[in-house]
């Protein structure tokens, strides 16, 4: 009777413990959880990490003294591409579009497959909340069929595209704003994500945090606004690292931190907006709205460095503390990476473009720096090649309507190519392809093999997706 009173106690209190641990959200799902932050236009020199000496960001600091900050990360050139290229693990080129129509903005095709569909397999509930754009690039004239939830997510809080003059919000399906506060759209964002977060913390999840700001007509709320020493775009970028510790506060609270691996992105360089009539008007004494991309080149939508590499940290279990990486990798290996550390199976019936660095994050040295090669593209049109230390410009006519985008000194027209050492000229002033001959003509020739696989314009690549009859 004494065994049997005993092992009654020890059911019961097996019992509450269980039910207490899941109230205090210690039962841990079986497989890691992913969180991927995803800045708007914020510049390489935007956050302490990467040498912001004005703009305040003690979480995103601490986040890369905790983890792994990558030092030559690459987006694209502009929003809807790097979209694109994060959840598909191929270049924009290469993805398949509604009607096969190549918009400088994807519109993903519904056969693509997504990081969310890929991790549904696997067993992940998945969140989005913010900005999309990938079902058009208009607020008002979107493709429903191609918004979050019908393209892997479970749960959707946001907005179809950019806030260049309003935000209309949505929840799942339904429009619930026309012109939402942009004020309050990070913390928004982020008390959505947290609120998913808790519900499915007993389970494998995915959230995409693709933040709104700081893209181009930019606010904060009122306990930001004025604070920091950079003007508006300041207090935006420092609201962001506010509700980026409210994140990791959030996993700990939840006993979750040991167990979910966070990426901070963001997807193209700065802007620079002083060229443009239509948005001097953005300016504050503070400085333009635009960001930093020091000590880099150029600025969104070129493809100077400054237009497309990019701050990435990656925050996790296993991940040595404070490590320096400075070998290339991609948004494009955002995808495979996490199959690998989810147990998740890639699509085997498709290219894809990004490579698995699991190896760089844990901070082992990768086998295959030298022999990686990532293209930059400005508008669908290959325009820089960089392989090792080496980046070559190729021969290309700049879109004019792109002028008011870039620096005077900026605004270059490649008659031959241009040849760099980025580890030794970071901010591509002294043209070395005179003095090397065989590296330029050793990368014209993966140009021109792009321009075959990927495609170029309208000319569809060989290795190019498209599920539709044409």
């Amino acid at each position: 009777m004494k065994a049997f009173s005993l092992i009654v106690v020890i059911v019961l209190f097996t019992l509450v413990s269980c039910q207490n641990q899941r109230k205090e959200g210690v039962v841990k799902p079986s497989k890691p959880n992913f969180i991927i932050l995803f800045a708007d236009d914020l510049g390489y020199n935007d956050i302490g990490a990467y040498g912001s000496k004005v703009i305040r960001t003690p979480n995103l600091n601490k986040m890369a003294s905790e983890g792994i900050k990558f030092t030559d990360f690459y987006a694209q050139s502009v929003c809807g591409p790097s979209r694109a290229a994060l959840m598909t693990g191929s270049y924009p080129l290469r993805v398949a579009q509604r009607n096969n129509v190549k918009e400088t903005h994807p519109v993903l095709h519904s056969k693509e497959i997504t990081i969310a569909e890929m991790l549904k397999v696997a067993g992940y509930t998945s969140g989005c909340f913010g900005k999309w754009d990938l079902a058009k690039h208009s607020q008002k004239k979107f493709f429903p069929e191609l918004m979050p939830t019908k393209q892997g997510f479970d749960y959707f809080f946001g907005t179809p595209t950019s806030n260049d003059a309003a935000v209309r919000l949505i929840r799942n399906t339904e429009i619930i704003e026309e012109k939402a506060d942009m004020a309050l759209l990070t913390k928004r964002y982020t008390d959505e994500a947290l609120k998913f977060i808790n519900t499915n913390k007993d389970h494998p999840f995915f959230v995409y945090l693709p933040y709104t700001m700081p893209h181009t007509i930019i606010d904060a709320s009122a306990q930001f606004k004025g604070k920091s020493q950079r003007g508006l775009y300041g207090d935006v970028v420092e609201e962001i690292d506010w509700n980026v510790g409210r994140i990791f506060n959030g996993l700990k609270e939840l006993g979750l931190d040991d167990n979910t691996y966070v990426f901070f992105i963001s997807d193209n360089g700065p802007w620079y907006l002083d060229g443009n009539p239509k948005l001097k008007k953005y300016r504050d004494q503070g400085g333009s709205h635009g960001g930093d991309s020091y000590p880099l080149r150029g600025h969104k939508t070129s493809t100077w460095e400054g237009g497309l590499r990019v701050p990435f940290i990656v925050w996790g279990q296993g991940i040595a503390s404070g490590i320096v990486c400075d070998e290339i990798a991609s948004t494009l290996d955002v995808m495979p990476t996490i199959a690998n550390l989810a147990g998740a199976k890639l699509p085997n019936d498709r290219i894809l473009d990004g490579d698995d660095i699991g190896q760089l994050i844990f901070g082992k040295k990768s086998s295959f720096d030298e022999k990686r090669i990532y293209y930059y593209y400005q508008n669908r049109f290959l325009q820089a090649i960089r392989k090792g230390k080496w980046k070559l410009h190729v021969p290309s006519k700049k879109q004019k309507s792109w002028e008011q985008f870039h620096l005077p000194k900026d605004w270059v027209e490649f008659e031959n190519p241009a040849l760099y050492n980025l580890h030794k000229d970071i901010g591509e002033s002294t043209d070395v392809a005179d003095q090397n001959p065989g590296i330029v003509k050793e990368l014209m020739e993966e140009i021109a093999k792009a321009r075959i696989d990927i495609g170029e314009g309208d000319q569809k690549g060989s290795g190019a997706r498209s599920f539709d009859q044409i």
